[in-house]
């Protein structure tokens, strides 16, 4: 059985939303780099990141970083619709949630976490590197929104593993907000993924209301 390390309103949400259309069976283990308890111990154990999600396999092994594990998710279960069957339309959603990977998910850690980025850093500093990282953050998101393009969805016909990380990293840090402005069409797909019966059971667990 898949081991998913987890908690609520993070990353682990889209691999969730992805074993659950892989349609195997995994128990979800909430973890959280902050907290002191066992299953925080256990994440360690397995990635000494102690980043969520992290993934333990049947056999053992082990899957870090969001984009990887939907990526081999979608490889390993063609049937769940993950990534498009078409070779090209396949390698643009790989480039994709590569792209979110480093440029959108990234600095996240950044602003919920000023002082692991900086050296003796005073309070000033620490609100102007999350200012910086928040604008720089909601420009990577506009230029995605205008490199890809939904056709209705981001995955084809229907939401696949881009639009899911999407729909579950704009989430954070006002994305949502700044989107309805400068991209409201982007914003508009966002919500059309949250509703799509594919994704809103789990959205609707980890934001209830």
């Amino acid at each position: 059985m898949y081991q998913l390390f987890g908690h609520r309103q993070s990353g682990s949400a889209a691999v969730e939303i992805a074993l659950g259309l892989c349609e195997v069976p995994f128990r979800r283990i909430d973890a959280y780099s902050t907290e002191d308890s066992e299953a925080t111990n256990q994440l360690k154990a397995l990635n000494p990141q102690a980043q969520v999600p992290t993934l333990q396999l049947p056999d053992g092994s082990v899957l870090t970083e969001a984009a990887a594990i939907l990526i081999h998710l979608g490889l390993s279960f063609p049937g769940s619709k993950l990534l498009p069957e078409d070779p090209l339309e396949r390698a643009q959603a790989v480039r994709g949630l590569v792209y979110v990977a480093a440029n959108c998910y990234t600095p996240i850690g950044i602003i919920d976490f000023p002082q692991r980025w900086l050296d003796g850093g005073d309070d000033a500093s620490g609100q102007q590197l999350v200012r910086g990282t928040q604008q720089r953050l909601y420009r990577n998101w506009a230029l995605f929104a205008d490199q890809f393009p939904a056709r209705p969805f981001l995955g084809g016909a229907e939401p696949g593993a881009l639009d899911i990380l999407a729909a579950v990293i704009t989430r954070w840090s006002g994305t949502r907000e700044a989107m309805l402005n400068a991209r409201p069409e982007f914003h508009a797909l966002l919500e059309r993924i949250d509703r799509h019966p594919r994704v809103a059971p789990v959205l609707s667990l980890h934001w209830p209301g």
